[in-house]
């Protein structure tokens, strides 16, 4: 499928305005890996989180990438967190892969499964469609009391029913930096500079025999309007990738699901 590139590059805009308003470290630290003559620094994936119900599933989610010319990658299963996920390519490599997850909702309590299912309730099917969905945030009224009951069993469950949709993370792709080499000189300038990383798993997840290692730092904090009261919540994060050539020399495009399962982490609130 040949699509509009400038879709793409216009989707992707949009979403990384509405991740920086609650993510406000992600542009100091693009200050501190840019190496000052004006390249730009490239986006090597976002993250996407849903619930499995159908009117919000991961394949409504896809189909806004599918209709920009992108195509189904892996899967992956996170058994302990009750997670299944897809990545999605654009023929052109230049454009940020897609990593959408969702909550395997029927896995869960019952108390958990009769919360989402009230939220997703007040969603209108239409909404889904629009072309700003990606990045419309909650559609639904939540009190504090509620995301706490859901954060004591799944923050996953929790931040989503908070943040509703968009960007939970951008990802720079450290191959592409050209004053870093490694992914551990990364994490350190992050660290001198007073940032704090996802060490859960390690500071770096993942090997050059995975092909991908990847670090993160620990989310924002940012308010959220709560329909009683605004708290102040872990929003999104940054997360920065490293890929290693397949045997035929081409960069490894996939992600390891040991990896991801620690990124994760980096929007626990009580990390």
């Amino acid at each position: 499928m040949q699509t509009d590139r400038t879709d793409v590059d216009t989707l992707f805009h949009n979403l990384w305005e509405n991740y920086c308003r609650v993510t406000p470290s992600a542009e100091r630290i693009h200050r501190l890996l840019d190496n000052s003559q004006g390249k730009a620094i490239v986006n090597d994936h976002i993250a996407l989180r849903t619930f499995n119900i159908d009117k919000l599933n991961l394949d409504k989610l896809a189909a806004h990438f599918l209709a920009l010319g992108y195509e189904q990658g892996g899967e992956y299963h996170f058994d302990a967190k009750k997670l299944y996920a897809r990545h999605y390519e654009h023929p052109d490599p230049t454009v940020p892969k897609v990593f959408i997850s969702e909550l395997l909702v029927e896995q869960c309590s019952d108390a958990l499964q009769s919360i989402v299912h009230q939220l997703v309730d007040n969603v209108s099917p239409s909404v889904v469609n629009q072309s700003d969905f990606l990045y419309s945030g909650r559609h639904w009224n939540l009190d504090y009391a509620t995301y706490q009951t859901l954060l004591e069993e799944s923050e996953y469950a929790a931040w989503t029913a908070a943040w509703g949709y968009r960007p939970n993370h951008f990802t720079v792709s450290v191959n592409h930096l050209s004053q870093f080499r490694t992914l551990a000189e990364v994490n350190q300038r992050l660290k001198d500079e007073g940032f704090r990383l996802n060490t859960s798993g390690g500071e770096i997840k993942g090997s050059p025999q995975d092909l991908l290692e990847q670090s993160s730092t620990m989310a924002d904090r940012a308010n959220v309007a709560f329909s009683d009261q605004t708290v102040s919540i872990p929003s999104c994060f940054y997360e920065f990738a490293l890929r290693y050539p397949k045997p035929d020399g081409e960069l490894y495009s996939g992600f390891v699901a040991a990896s991801a399962d620690k990124i994760f982490e980096s929007t626990d609130s009580k990390g």
